[in-house]
């Protein structure tokens, strides 16, 4: 049955291929009959999925008679029987006189004392029979619990006796409901809501435009229902569903939900909508506080008011957490829409008289129940927004502040605290588009307040993501922090926040003299500058110089990662922890707040959480991932508005690029690069362009031009000041000063290194250190030496590339001393880990130095080795030992449409057509 309507289900109902599949293979069992009913809650799609049913089998010859109760006609005999039979009056005629007579008169064709309901059912069982004679005939009646009650009767006669018939009846009700049809034991089938990925792509096909936060909200909201997926975006403006405009705390429905919720609510008891009302607005459940509650208002009537409602089966009772639960979150909408706005102010404020020992909850509530501006519970907002913001929810802490603005009595303080609302919309939520309205709602309480560090801090991140450049910026921020009224306490949060973002400015620039006023501010700091901040400005600023003595306090805050739930502070350890080469300890928390990310989490932390995860993925070999997770960086960008952030992902694609060989691929991004940056004064920018066209250069054995990329970037003999990405082109510039006879340059370059010390900041500088000494000395023993003490420093299999190129080196230098059987050994792992890099033009260099010592390496295996990328090869594995796409995506942290796209690629390598053959592939493949 599967290819008969897997197409037409595709195009018209997402995600329930599943589910017609079934109900098909119901109806079409051979000679089989029977009766089925299709139970679900309100708007899951019952009707969609039966008429789609109904239509694909009807396409292979079964008829099909339809149905449905109305309520207006529930009250009207026969009136469904009528609808039913309606089609087939014409062969009433083929029935005895008896049965016709019965038929005629039941349904209004004919007139006569009323037949008896058993002659009326066995004739409309005997006509079903007769007609499905010729050919199979299904019976599909919605709306079940709405049908007449005489028709009821008729039809449960009928489905009771259709086993081993050409007939087959369904019938469509809503879960729980009390029908004659469910009480005479009629097998039924409930229809699941839609999971995540269905519901996602059913928003999507509809409403293609929401931002993410607002997808994820209409997604956890939705719960899989696909009528509330199709139907709360209608009642939202345009500006929610951009993000322009806040989100309420709960939503509220289309006309068409409330017919099916509203209407619910409002037939019950007064006393059962008041516990219902605050049981929504409280939000957790707990029958104590529903109770406490409840005697706030005057309401002492007990949890026993809500007896109508758990028979309707709006909520139920989970006796081991003592929770009252709603069975759907539209029923909360439902019950806060169907309040007026007095009662919801008075149930936000005996909410509030209950949590006194809860006071984020008591400051919100009270701030929904106040009317006018009130200091008191401002404070009370504000005071909740950074303990919230502590948490890690920017978004909760921004609209507390918001909130709390609204109810400031005074000018300043409604623009102080909407400025810190702009900010943290800026700094972490991506909600850069309403972040300027914020900013001039401020200015409007109070014309003085750019002297707010909150606002300076707001204005920058849109300066920078507006086209304006660094040093414009950077001088905001200065001006800001010099003239504030902070006192340099470091202690002040805002004055905090203004430096982590100050020192970022600096970072992009590039510039040493940018840095100066902020070691001139932090030195002000007092009793002393907090433990992140002075790490992050000793290994982010100027690491060769001051990276070692941090690295103690560094070790220290790592240490407390795995405690760390705040995801902006993750990204800052992230941030001090780069060029220390510490990123791999940050890979779990990084991974945590992309999966935020991805449901709707703040979009500037998650941008800085991605490109930690990228330039991780690249040391460690992860080129593939780190791909992949730049282009959902780029996508990030540009759906948020930050896209000054867009060199990075650029940078980090052409990271990969170059030493695969993609020279067209680094020739755009580079040139990208350099045209974003230019005008803007990105002067790192300018610096991880030259470091990817390097690195490019090295690989095709294009020394003279690597030599002029690196040396850009640092000149030899010296690392620049405050350009930590010297670091990382130390051993390029050597290399290149080598091989283009600049043997003084390359001693020079050599010399820095060990003066500053760059061993000791971290085993990879170690490692390329030692490799670069072993290059530019003449004397073979010595390089021998050097060369071996490099390569033991302690871990350096954790980054492969610079591991195999160092090793490369040993091996080129052994191979010029006539060892030629020593250094295969080197040569040999060096190939291996290129080649499974995928790093084409370094596996050539290695090969022919191979090939140069007398030994072939054997052309198939390589071939074989080069024909799946590292990441292709472990999806294939995975998925041959049995996993499906979508278990494969959340063990790589990959989505399931990307894993599809890899297996895509990988059956035509293989010469395959189906996962059943990868197992079998990949063993030849490693004969």
């Amino acid at each position: 049955m599967g290819d008969l309507f897997e197409g037409d289900v595709r195009a018209t109902l997402v995600g329930r291929t599943r589910e017609i599949g079934r109900i098909c293979d119901f109806v079409t069992s051979t000679n089989r009959g029977g009766a089925l009913l299709i139970s679900g809650q309100a708007g899951v799609g019952k009707t969609a999925l039966i008429d789609a049913a109904a239509d694909i089998v009807s396409s292979t010859g079964t008829r099909v008679l339809r149905a449905a109760g109305v309520a207006f006609e529930a009250d009207v005999s026969y009136s469904g029987l009528n609808q039913l039979l309606f089609p087939l009056s014409d062969s009433f005629s083929a029935l005895d006189s008896v049965h016709n007579d019965a038929l005629r008169i039941a349904l209004g064709f004919g007139s006569g004392p009323p037949p008896e309901r058993l002659v009326v059912s066995s004739a409309t069982l005997t006509l079903l029979r007769q007609v499905a004679s010729d050919d199979r005939l299904l019976l599909v009646i919605d709306d079940l619990p709405w049908l007449d009650r005489a028709s009821a009767a008729v039809l449960g006669f009928v489905a009771r006796r259709l086993d081993g018939s050409r007939i087959a009846f369904l019938g469509a009700m809503r879960s729980g409901t009390e029908t004659f049809f469910s009480r005479i034991g009629l097998p039924e089938y409930e229809v699941p809501p839609l999971d995540r990925e269905a519901s996602r792509e059913l928003l999507d096909a509809r409403f293609p435009h929401l931002a993410e936060r607002v997808r994820q909200r209409l997604l956890t909201v939705a719960e899989g229902n696909p009528l509330a997926l199709l139907e709360l975006p209608t009642a939202l403006t345009g500006q929610q569903h951009v993000a322009l405009e806040g989100l309420p705390a709960v939503l509220p429905l289309s006309e068409r939900l409330q017919v099916l919720f509203v209407s619910r609510v409002l037939a019950l008891p007064a006393p059962a909508r008041h516990l219902l009302l605050l049981a929504t607005l409280d939000g957790t459940g707990d029958l104590g506080v529903l109770q406490a509650s409840a005697r706030q208002t005057g309401h002492d009537g007990g949890l026993e008011a809500l007896a109508p409602a758990e028979r309707d089966r709006l909520v139920y009772f989970e006796e081991a957490s003592r929770r009252l639960v709603f069975r759907h979150p539209l029923i909360s909408s439902a019950v806060v829409q169907a309040c007026t706005t007095a009662e919801r102010r008075s149930a936000h404020l005996a909410l509030a008289h209950v949590l006194v020992e809860q006071p984020e909850r008591r400051a919100w509530h009270l701030g929904e129940a106040s009317v006018e501006p009130d200091e008191e519970v401002a404070s009370l907002l504000e005071r909740a927004a950074h303990l919230i913001s502590a948490r890690g929810n920017a978004v909760g802490a921004a609209a507390a502040l918001v909130r709390s603005a609204d109810l400031s009595p005074r000018g300043s303080d409604r623009a102080r605290r909407l400025a810190e609302a702009a900010y943290i919309g800026a700094d972490a939520t991506g909600d850069l588009r309403s972040v300027t309205e914020l900013l001039e709602n401020a200015r409007q309480a109070d014309p003085g307040l750019m002297d707010s560090l909150h606002s300076a801090a707001a204005a920058v991140y849109l300066t920078i993501n507006g086209g304006g450049d660094i040093d414009t910026a950077h001088r905001l921020l200065v001006d800001a922090i010099e003239s504030g009224t902070h006192r340099y306490d470091a202690k002040d949060a805002a004055l905090i926040e203004a430096f982590h973002l100050l020192l970022l400015l600096c970072f992009y620039g590039g510039r040493a003299e940018l840095w100066r006023p902020f070691y001139t501010a932090l030195a002000r700091l007092h009793p002393e500058p907090p433990a992140l901040l002075s790490v992050a400005g000793k290994t982010f600023s100027d690491p060769a110089r001051s990276g070692v003595a941090a690295l103690g306090q560094l070790q220290s805050i790592l240490s407390g990662l795995p405690d760390e739930s705040d995801p902006g502070r993750i990204v800052r350890i992230g941030t001090a922890s780069l060029y220390a080469d510490r990123l791999a300890d940050l890979r779990g928390p990084s991974w945590k707040v992309v999966l935020q990310g991805r449901d709707g989490g703040p979009a500037r932390r998650t941008l800085g959480a991605l490109m930690h995860l990228c330039l991780g993925d690249f040391l460690s070999g992860r080129w593939d991932e780190c791909t992949e997770l730049a282009d959902e960086g780029l996508q990030l960008c540009e759906d948020s508005g930050y896209g000054f952030f867009a060199w990075y992902f650029w940078y980090c694609r052409a990271l990969v690029a170059a030493p695969r060989g993609d020279d067209a691929t680094v020739g755009r991004l580079t040139d990208q690069i350099v045209r974003f940056a230019t005008p803007r004064g990105i002067g790192t920018a300018l610096h991880y362009a030259r470091h990817v066209r390097t690195v490019a250069d090295l690989g095709r054995g294009e020394f003279e031009s690597a030599f002029q990329h690196a040396s850009a970037i640092s000149p030899p003999g010296i690392f620049a000041s405050h350009v930590p990405h010297a670091l990382w082109v130390a051993m390029d510039l050597v290399e290149a000063a080598v091989r283009t006879d600049r043997r003084t340059e390359a001693v020079a370059h050599v010399r820095a290194m060990r003066e500053t010390g760059i061993a000791a900041f971290t085993p990879r500088l170690a490692l390329l250190a030692g490799g670069s000494a072993a290059l530019c000395t003449e004397d073979d023993e010595e390089a021998i030496r050097l060369f071996d003490a490099a390569l033991a420093s302690p871990g350096v299999e954790r980054w492969p590339f610079d591991l195999a190129r160092v090793r490369l080196a040993y091996g080129e230098r052994l191979r010029r001393a006539q060892a030629n059987l020593e250094c295969r050994g080197p040569l040999s792992m060096a190939l291996d880990a290129f080649t499974s890099l995928g790093a084409r033009p370094w596996t050539e260099r290695a090969y022919k130095e191979l090939r140069a010592s007398g030994w072939i390496a054997p052309r198939k295996a390589a071939a074989g080795n080069t024909l799946l990328t590292p990441q292709e090869r472990q999806i294939a594995e995975l998925a041959a030992s049995g996993l499906s796409n979508k278990q494969i995506a959340a063990r790589l942290y990959l989505s399931p449409r990307t894993i599809g796209a890899h297996l895509h690629q990988v059956f035509p390598k293989l010469g395959i057509a189906s996962r059943a053959a990868l197992r079998d592939a990949l063993t030849k493949l490693d004969e």
